[in-house]
């Protein structure tokens, strides 16, 4: 009988189903990394979402044979570790497409039309004594006309251009192979960078992804651009971004992740009170839709592990 462990189930806030074949299951509301090697031993699943599974660890748990992730990125498991060992690894995919673009462009009309400085004004009074019946105290700019650009054009940034398409943008990304996507302009980031006035990312972290955006890319912004990252903070360099947005050197910027998470308490981003910078706390995948269909996906993993058909497998 296989004995499986979730090491973080109050990350996923759904019903999560029996797998269909005989198992003990047992649930962690969280784990910390030094817990991990106790909490797995003797278990052949492991179910993670953010929870780390380093080479160090896999190493002391002989009866792993499965890792399942409980979310598409997998950067918290070491999976040439996992190869070693011949243990499957399997992911999520495709479970937010409508959870991630919608938060996406939350984001983008928030800071485009300046909601949160008028939010602001209208909690401070300034529209009772306004002279006007309106109060136009701050710049507003419309979406249909300007330009997207999509940085990874994956299932979620073919989601995100279809909404940009509804408003009337026109749509550039940039992606490894070429695009055959009717009205997509292909772009090299710099030019990508150079011309668009929405940026949004939407590419796993990686070794090659890390600080894909420094101090130099945001310079080649234009300054009245967005920047939105609603995929892993590690892609920007955080103190950057800090300083761009300080410098009022590029329009503003609407994020979701950050590079550790838990934050840091001295994440400079942290620290910003600016009406053109907006930071959720990585709720973007979170609608209740996205997350039972996460949950399923999961047990749908799982079972197809059991039945020797893995599948969405990373390792």
């Amino acid at each position: 009988m296989h004995r499986i462990v979730f090491l973080d189930r109050d990350s996923l806030q759904a019903r999560v189903r029996a797998p269909a074949f005989a198992h003990a299951w047992q649930d962690y509301p969280g784990t910390d990394e030094a817990d991990v090697v106790a909490r797995l031993a003797g278990a052949t699943v492991a179910v993670t979402n953010k929870v780390p599974l380093r080479a160090g660890a896999i190493a002391q748990l002989p009866e792993l044979k499965m890792v399942a992730i409980a979310a598409t990125g997998s950067d918290n498991v070491d999976l040439a570790a996992c190869r070693e060992r011949g243990i499957v690894v399997a992911n999520i995919r495709n479970y937010s497409q409508v959870s991630v673009p919608e938060h996406c462009f939350a984001l983008i009309l928030a800071l485009r039309r300046n909601l949160r400085a008028y939010a602001a004004d209208v909690e401070a009074g300034l529209w009772e004594r306004s002279s006007r019946f309106c109060l136009l105290d701050h710049p507003i700019g419309d979406l249909a006309g300007s330009r997207l650009g999509i940085v990874g054009f994956g299932a979620l940034g073919r989601k995100v251009a279809q909404l940009g398409r509804a408003f009337g943008m026109e749509i550039a990304a940039t992606a490894r192979a070429p695009l055959e996507e009717p009205g997509v302009l292909q772009l090299p980031l710099d030019e990508l960078l150079a011309t668009s006035d929405v940026v949004s990312l939407h590419l796993p972290l990686t070794e090659q992804t890390r600080h894909l955006i420094g101090a130099r890319e945001l310079a080649r912004m234009k300054p009245s651009s967005l920047l939105i990252n609603t995929a892993r903070g590690g892609l920007v360099d955080e103190a950057a971004l800090a300083a761009a947005l300080q410098a009022n050197s590029i329009g503003g910027a609407g994020f979701d992740v950050l590079s550790k998470e838990p934050p840091d308490p001295a994440n400079p981003l942290l620290r910003l009170r600016l009406p053109n910078f907006i930071l959720t706390p990585h709720v973007a995948w979170a609608s209740a839709g996205a997350m039972q269909t996460l949950a399923d996906m999961l047990v749908d993993n799982i079972d197809a592990w059991a039945a020797g058909r893995p599948q969405n497998v990373l390792a």
